[in-house]
């Protein structure tokens, strides 16, 4: 349950600047916590962190606890001692995106290289780190290592397609392989070491600047993933080690066919055998990383929409109910207090609401989805609630002076109506709008604070291409946007909350 007022920013670390070809861990993280203070905010949001394969996606990962290699910053590697000198080329200022082919050309090899300088010559204490590091994360360090070196060595065919043996996880298979690859495997073990440690850096500066870290955790893993691979057990598997159903979403207003995300379902009663300890080590392990966390596609803790793997859509799925509660009552038995934000965006029965308003768990509202329908349409400000956390949008809506752009002139004149303006400036009106609910939190994407268009969005839902790209320079963040930001947040009493609990 969140206790104070408070007010923060979106933005994922791929899309902050630099002379890497996506954003990093780097100098650039650190100024973007200094312009959260600047500005009055104390919550800094961000998408998942793991490694991601086609397309970007951050919802897509290769493990469900691995830090993505590159958000890997390379200036401090080479001020840790692992490499001599930085190569990659500067990124030239007309660069507008987050380039991730060239980011693999680029930082890989040195990563590589960092990894062998540090095998060869790293200092006791941090050779110390490292093996404790290895020690501590083995419960999924050594799947996932091993998962990443055979996927490599054998041309990143899924997993599925591997010799049995391999596939199946024969003790004399894995040990083979380990032995023959234990070069790669200590490179992705390095890889996660040295994440971590500039995550967990970068953390500590947050906090020690009274700057929460609100993190995103997806419910569902991806069929080519060490989780899977390591776990197989725990999934709605084929003999094959395909799934038999897979996640989506029925259809509804906004497609006839629905949405097939395609991840492979969760065997419930194979993880109640022992009492969900997946789950639980997955959520306390965000707990660390994070001091709130947003849990996505909340409403599948309640009933999954379950499509047979062999149906090209999801028309044909259907509700199959699922353990949330004993879930959440065991890891609050376990954790305590549960910082976890309950993404509850779409058609929400009221099995969902009981769930997230059991525990006490925040829901969402999207001032872009507020203005459509009637007085009753829950996202419209007069209907929130304090235990939530209002958006003006999220990461797969249009940026707000994008969606205003295509809204027709009734709709807007419903909103001005609504928000008592003659003339209506945004993205600005409804940045205020959403500082001035009574949600205990309030985020805005960054593109929002700095009124960009329609071609600087992160994600457009159902599209495979062009996603994930966006990225701010350095200089848009201006001491006059902080200072407007400090006000606003200011005069609904967003900055002047407790800075030791959330």
């Amino acid at each position: 349950m969140l206790s104070q007022r408070r007010s923060g920013i979106l933005l994922h670390p791929t899309s902050l600047p630099g002379s890497q070809a996506v954003g990093s861990l780097g100098r650039e993280a650190y100024q973007f916590i200094d312009f959260l203070i600047a500005a009055g905010q104390s919550v800094w949001q961000l998408l998942p962190l793991g490694p991601t394969g086609f397309g970007n996606c951050p919802y897509s990962s290769f493990s469900a606890f691995a830090g993505n290699p590159l958000l890997i910053n390379l200036e401090l590697l080479a001020e840790a001692g692992d490499l001599d000198q930085i190569i990659p080329q500067a990124v030239p200022s007309e660069f507008v995106g987050a380039d991730y082919d060239t980011a693999v050309k680029q930082q890989l090899p040195l990563l590589k290289q960092a990894s062998r300088n540090f095998k060869a010559g790293a200092n006791e204490t941090r050779r110390q780190a490292f093996a404790d590091f290895c020690a501590r994360q083995r419960w999924w360090l050594d799947d996932y290592a091993l998962f990443e070196a055979i996927r490599r060595d054998r041309n990143f065919v899924p997993w599925q397609d591997w010799p049995q043996p391999l596939r199946q996880r024969e003790a004399a298979a894995l040990q083979q392989e380990a032995t023959r690859l234990q070069e790669a495997i200590f490179e992705q073990q390095y890889l996660q070491f040295v994440f971590f440690e500039q995550w967990f850096a970068l953390k500590k500066y947050a906090n020690s600047k009274g700057i929460y870290i609100y993190g995103d955790l997806p419910i569902f893993v991806a069929e080519n993933s060490a989780d899977l691979w390591a776990h197989r057990e725990q999934y709605l598997l084929d003999d094959n080690d395909r799934p038999t159903v897979v996640a989506g979403v029925p259809p509804d207003y906004f497609s006839q066919t629905g949405q097939r995300w395609g991840n492979p379902l969760y065997n419930w009663e194979q993880m109640a055998t022992d009492n969900y300890a997946w789950w639980l080590s997955r959520f306390q392990w965000n707990f660390s990383l994070f001091d709130l966390i947003r849990v996505d596609h909340f409403r599948g803790f309640s009933a999954c929409w379950t499509i047979p793997a062999d149906q090209p859509t999801a028309e044909h799925g259907y509700w199959v109910e699922t353990p949330g509660r004993q879930l959440f009552s065991t890891l609050r038995d376990t954790q305590g207090k549960l910082p976890i934000v309950a993404e509850d965006l779409g058609i929400i029965t009221p099995d969902v609401e009981q769930l997230r308003d059991q525990f006490e768990f925040p829901g969402m509202k999207i001032l872009q989805f507020a203005f459509d329908s009637d007085a009753n349409n829950p996202y419209l400000p007069h209907n929130h609630v304090p235990n939530s956390v209002i958006y003006t949008g999220t990461h797969d809506n249009n940026t707000s002076l994008g969606w205003w752009n295509h809204l027709e002139p009734a709709a807007r004149q419903r909103i001005a109506d609504y928000l008592l303006q003659e003339q209506v400036q945004m993205p600005w009106l409804l940045v205020q709008t959403a500082l001035s609910s009574v949600a205990r939190l309030a985020i805005i994407p960054l593109q929002d604070i700095l009124s960009l268009a329609e071609e600087h969005r992160m994600n457009t839902p159902g599209t495979a291409e062009n996603n994930w790209q966006w990225r701010y320079q350095s200089a848009e963040l201006t001491p006059a946007i902080a200072d407007r930001l400090k006000q606003a947040s200011h005069l609904y009493g967003r900055n002047l909350c407790n800075p030791t609990e959330i």
